[in-house]
C-alpha cells in the first residue's frame, strides 16, 4: 500500500496545490491513501468546515491539525461530525474531535493519529501516554495494516526521539509544524518510516509560507500593526510530502520524500 503524507498546508496556494493537482500527483505516484496536515490552511491559521470539504473532496483521505486548531470556531463542532479529521491526542480529553481516527479503502484500514511537541510549545499533556494506551487496542499486521503518527512541535530531538520510541510499532512517524522539510527520511531499525519535519504545501517564495515582509520587520524589531503574518501567494505553488509503501506486516519497505512545483494559476 502506498501512503502520502502531505506537509502543513498554508493558506490558498496550499489549498490550490491540493485542490487542483493532488489528483494528478496520485496518478503520477499510484498513491492508494493521503493524509495532510490542514492546520494552516484558512489564511494561515486554523482550519475551516468549508475548507475542509475541499481538501477532502479533492482527494485527501483524512486531515490532521495542531496547535491552531481552535483559531477557528465554526471548526469546533465539525471535529465531532466528521471522522477524517484529527486534533491532537494529548489535549484534555474533553475538547471537540478526537486525536485518531481509521480509514478504510480497498479493503484495508489505515489509523492515523497526531500529537503536539512539548518543548517550545503551549503546555499539552503526555506524549507517550496516550500512544501507548492506543497501540494496545491495534497492532500492525492483526487488526489494522497502517498506523501513521503526526508529531506536531518544534524541537527536532522529540521527534527523533518518539521515532525510535515508536518504531516497529507504527509505519510512520512524520514531524510537521515547521513548514521546513528536513533531508533525514529514512526507515529505522524495526522498520518504520521516518522524518523529523515533511515541509509544507504552500508558496516557497515565502517565510513559512507567508509574506516575507512582516517576518522581516519583526527580525529588525519594527513591531507596528502592519506586520501581521499574511499567507503568500505569487507565480508557484509546492506540495512537499512523504511517501511511504507498507510491507505486508504494515511497517515501512520504502520512504520518498517528494517535491512537486505548479504554476499558482
Amino acid at each position: 500500500m502506498k501512503i502520502l503524507y502531505c506537509g502543513d498546508i498554508v493558506g490558498r496556494a496550499g489549498r490550490n496545490v491540493i485542490v487542483k493537482h493532488l489528483a494528478e500527483i496520485k496518478q503520477k505516484y499510484h498513491i492508494d491513501i493521503v493524509i495532510a496536515n490542514g492546520e494552516n490552511a484558512a489564511h494561515g491559521f486554523g482550519l475551516t468546515p468549508g475548507i475542509a470539504d475541499d481538501l477532502l473532496n479533492a482527494g485527501t483521505d483524512g486531515l490532521t491539525t495542531g496547535n491552531h486548531i481552535w483559531q477557528q470556531r465554526e471548526i469546533y463542532p465539525y471535529l465531532d461530525q466528521n471522522k477524517k479529521i484529527v486534533r491532537p491526542l494529548n489535549y484534555p480529553e474533553n475538547l471537540p474531535g478526537r486525536g485518531w481516527q481509521i480509514i478504510e479503502t480497498a479493503g484495508k484500514k489505515v489509523l492515523f493519529a497526531q500529537v503536539l511537541g512539548r518543548l517550545f510549545m503551549p503546555p499539552v499533556n503526555s506524549i507517550t501516554e496516550p500512544l501507548d494506551n492506543l497501540l494496545k487496542l491495534y497492532t500492525l499486521g492483526k487488526n489494522i495494516d497502517a498506523i501513521l503518527i503526526d508529531i506536531h512541535g518544534e524541537a527536532t530531538s522529540e521527534k527523533i526521539a518518539l521515532g525510535y520510541y515508536l518504531d516497529g510499532r507504527v509505519s510512520l512517524v512524520a514531524g510537521t509544524h515547521t513548514h521546513v522539510p528536513t533531508a533525514d527520511a529514512r526507515i529505522l531499525p524495526q522498520k518504520t518510516g521516518y522524518i523529523t519535519d515533511v515541509g509544507m504545501c504552500g508558496d516557497f517564495e515565502s517565510v513559512l509560507g507567508f509574506e516575507p515582509q512582516a517576518p522581516m520587520d519583526r527580525l529588525a524589531e519594527k513591531l507596528t500593526v502592519q506586520n501581521r503574518l499574511t499567507p503568500a501567494n505569487s507565480k508557484e505553488i509546492t506540495l512537499w510530502g512523504i511517501l511511504i509503501e507498507t510491507a505486508s506486516d504494515g511497517l515501512c519497505a520504502n520512504i520518498t520524500q517528494i517535491k512537486e512545483t505548479f504554476p499558482n494559476d
